[in-house]
C-alpha cells in the first residue's frame, strides 16, 4: 500500500505526519509519499521526510500514485474526479459541515475514514485524535486568556499589598476543559467548572477546580462520553447560574459542544454586557456556533470592554506537537488496519474500523454519520 500525505491548505499549520511518525509507519510495510512542502509550517523540511524514508511528489502525482491519502482536513478544494474509485481518504471530516463533499466522495466510490468518528472507548483511546487536539486547545486557550487579561492569574503578596487571584469559569469538562482547569490552576487562578455530566465531578475536583452543578441534567450513557441536549426547564436553570458565575469571573473558557449539532448557547449577550470590563471569553466552540451568543468564529471582538476570542483551531497554532500527537494517533489506527504484507484490511466487523468508516463501497457505514445526516 502507498500512503500519500497531503499538504494542508489555508491557514492550517499542522501536517498529518511528521518525519518521526513516517519512519514508524514505514515499519508497517508501506510506502509513503509526501507532498512537496507538506511539513513546512510544522517545522519539518522535505529533507527530513526523505531521511525518514519517504519520497516527495507534487500534489497531482501524489494523488495519482497513492491508494491511501492522509490529511488533517479533507481535501475540499479537489474535485471528486481527481480521485480514483476505491481510493481511501483519511482525515478529520466534520460530516455535518462537509456533507456535500462526503456525498460526492460516496458517488465517486471513495472510502472515507473520519478520524473525528473514532469511538471513545478504552481500546480506541490511543487513536482518539479529538482528545489529543482538545488537549492542545485547552492549554492554548488559558495561555491566550492569561496573556490578554489586565490582571495576574495568581495571588501576589508584596510590599504594595495583596493581589487577589483571577477567577476562571470553565464551561464544559471534556478533554479541553480538563486541560484548561489544569493549566489555570498551575497559573494560580481560582477555577470553577460547569458541566451537565455529573460523572466528571471527581476529575474536576482532582485538578483543583470547583464543580458547579445544576440539578436535573439529562445524561445518556450511549452518548460515548459526550454531553446531550437538555430540557427547556434545565436550560433556564443553567442560564441563571452561568450568568451569575460569568459576571463574577475574570476569564471564561467555553468548550461545551454536542457532536453533529450547534453548540449550546450558555452565555447570553446581556451576560457579556454585565461582566467587568477587561474580562476575557475564549470560545472554543466558535466553529459550531459558539457557547457565547456574541461569538464570531475566527475573530476577536470587544463588547463593552469584554474581549471575546472565537477560535476553534488552537491546535494549528502549536503545529509541531499537535502534528506529532495527530500522527501518533493515526499510527495506532493503522496498526489495526494494515496486514503483515502491508496491505489495507478494512474489517468492518471491528467496532473501531466500523465506527471510523464514514463511507465504503458507495454506502454510508458509520452509524454516527447516518444519525448526523439523517440517513436511515
Amino acid at each position: 500500500m502507498v500512503i500519500g500525505i497531503l499538504k494542508e491548505s489555508g491557514a492550517e499549520k499542522r501536517v498529518a505526519m511528521l518525519p518521526g511518525e513516517v519512519a514508524v509507519t514505514k515499519k508497517l510495510g508501506v510506502d509513503i509519499i509526501v507532498e512537496n512542502g507538506a511539513g513546512d509550517k510544522a517545522w519539518a523540511s522535505d529533507a527530513d521526510y526523505i531521511a525518514a524514508g519517504a519520497s516527495l511528489a507534487s500534489r497531482v502525482d501524489l494523488i495519482s500514485k497513492s491508494s491511501f491519502l492522509l490529511c488533517v482536513n479533507p481535501p475540499l478544494e479537489e474535485k471528486a474526479d481527481s480521485f480514483s474509485e476505491g481510493q481511501v481518504i483519511c482525515s478529520v471530516v466534520n460530516p455535518v459541515d462537509n456533507s456535500k463533499w462526503l456525498e460526492n466522495a460516496r458517488v465517486r466510490g471513495l472510502t472515507v475514514l473520519a478520524l473525528d468518528l473514532i469511538p471513545r472507548t478504552t481500546r480506541a483511546q490511543s487513536m482518539d485524535i479529538l482528545s489529543s487536539m482538545a488537549t492542545v486547545a485547552g492549554y492554548k486557550a488559558v495561555l491566550t486568556a492569561a496573556s490578554s487579561l489586565p490582571k495576574f492569574f495568581p495571588m501576589f503578596m508584596s510590599a504594595s499589598g495583596t493581589i487577589k487571584p483571577s477567577k476562571v469559569l470553565i464551561l464544559g469538562a471534556g478533554v479541553a476543559g480538563l486541560q484548561a482547569i489544569a493549566i489555570a490552576r498551575k497559573l494560580g487562578a481560582v477555577v470553577e467548572v460547569f458541566d451537565v455530566r455529573s460523572a466528571v465531578r471527581e476529575e474536576v475536583k482532582s485538578l483543583g477546580g470547583k464543580f458547579i452543578e445544576v440539578e436535573g441534567a439529562k445524561e445518556d450513557s450511549s452518548a460515548g462520553g459526550y454531553a446531550v441536549e437538555q430540557t427547556e426547564e434545565f436550560r433556564k436553570k443553567q442560564q441563571e447560574l452561568i450568568q451569575k458565575k460569568a459576571i463574577a469571573a475574570d476569564v471564561v473558557i467555553a468548550t461545551a459542544q454536542i457532536p453533529g449539532k450547534k453548540a449550546p448557547v450558555l452565555i447570553l449577550g446581556d451576560t457579556v454586557r454585565s461582566m467587568r470590563p477587561g474580562s476575557i471569553i475564549v470560545d472554543l466552540a466558535a466553529s459550531s456556533g459558539g457557547n457565547c451568543e456574541l461569538t464570531e468564529n475566527n475573530k476577536t471582538i470587544s463588547v463593552n470592554g469584554i474581549t471575546i476570542v472565537g477560535k476553534s483551531d488552537f491546535a494549528s497554532e502549536m503545529p509541531s506537537d499537535a502534528s506529532k500527537m495527530f500522527g501518533s494517533n493515526v499510527i495506532n489506527l493503522l496498526k489495526i488496519m494494515i496486514g503483515k504484507d502491508g496491505s489495507l484490511q478494512l474489517n468492518l466487523q471491528d467496532d473501531i474500523i466500523n465506527g471510523t468508516t464514514a463511507i465504503h463501497n458507495r454506502e454510508y457505514v458509520s452509524q454516527r454519520v447516518k444519525q448526523m445526516l439523517g440517513i436511515k
